[in-house]
């Protein structure tokens, strides 16, 4: 514990120095940085710990900022993630591999208002070779004219984050990955919880705000293939697109944007009846919130599914009871 405390206070130093800032607000163009779900981060492949970056272009100039922007975004954009010494880290070997071949680059032409903005996401790890733990230091650079090996003099440098990288993550006796609490950095084990359990398990955790937990028993994809239109989009994305789609769809119930019944933070609840077979089960909660002045009351009916001995929620439905 002491060296990451040691690590993290090197490391503020480190951005006071350099300045966590490229571009101030008098700048016409500004180029900024922002994780878009942060989590905990661990070093290990993309596929299955994505670090998406939400990268966003701010036009506070008098008429419009014009760019191109690649299809294969390691031609418009690229990234520099240094260790604690300065040192920086190697490229990505798919980032080597696609600059290095010989291809045509597609792109559009972009134009953004003044006064307005353009938002993009990328994975840093499509960009950087993250294989080993510490404490790093991120910032992007944006090529306006594309990127082209040896003349990059137009570019524009974003703001820095932190990323804390912790060494691989630890699989539980079932091969399940353990996650971590972001409060206690407690290890976090689905276990083999009855239908009941892990719906109360959900509900305490939202009650006490813990959103790691929260999300343990919960089955993303299955929950974003509740709506058809989401469910099209994810039969129609890459792999990667369908990281990003859960990824979002978590901030999304994180903000309540979206699904916000199952967001909602319950005054309390009780649990009215449990029913499973082996791979499939549903428990009825009655929940009660505060609205106002009065208090609204609605029955939940949770689906599970069983598998590898571990039961996740899958769907759920809500009937309004009233107000008290």
């Amino acid at each position: 514990m002491r060296f990451w405390v040691k690590q993290y206070y090197r490391f503020i130093v480190l951005l006071i120095l350099a300045g966590s800032v490229a571009a101030t607000a008098s700048s016409e163009v500004i180029f900024n940085i922002q994780y878009f779900d942060k989590k905990i981060y661990y070093v290990q492949g993309s596929t299955t710990d994505p670090i998406f970056i939400q990268m966003t272009i701010i036009n506070n100039g008098p008429s419009p900022f014009h760019f191109k922007l690649s299809d294969e975004r390691v031609f418009s954009v690229d990234f520099d993630v240094r260790t604690m010494t300065n040192r920086t880290l190697e490229p990505a070997a798919v980032l080597i591999r696609k600059r290095s071949t010989s291809q045509q680059v597609f792109f559009r032409e972009i134009a953004i208002e003044s006064g307005e903005s353009f938002s993009f996401i990328e994975d840093i790890r499509n960009y950087v070779d993250l294989k080993e733990p510490g404490i790093f230091v991120v910032k992007a650079q944006m090529y306006p004219q594309l990127y082209r090996t040896g003349i990059n003099d137009q570019k524009l440098e974003s703001n820095r984050l932190s990323l804390s990288l912790r060494p691989p993550s630890i699989l539980g006796p079932d091969g399940i990955p353990l996650e971590m609490d972001a409060d206690t950095n407690a290890l976090l084990v689905r276990e083999k919880l009855s239908p009941d359990r892990v719906v109360e398990y959900l509900l305490q955790a939202r009650q006490k705000g813990q959103w790691e937990k929260f999300f343990l028993y919960l089955d993303l994809e299955a929950l974003v293939s509740r709506d058809s239109v989401r469910q099209r989009q994810w039969q129609a994305e890459s792999q990667e697109g369908r990281q990003r789609m859960l990824a979002r769809y978590r901030l999304e119930l994180q903000n309540a944007t979206i699904d916000g019944d199952i967001a909602t933070i319950p005054m309390d609840f009780q649990i009215e009846r449990t029913s499973y077979s082996m791979t499939e089960g549903t428990v009825i909660v009655q929940e009660r919130f505060k609205v106002g002045t009065y208090i609204e009351r609605k029955r939940y009916t949770y689906y599970l599914q069983r598998r590898d001995d571990i039961w996740t929620i899958v769907d759920y439905s809500v009937v309004n009871l009233g107000t008290d």
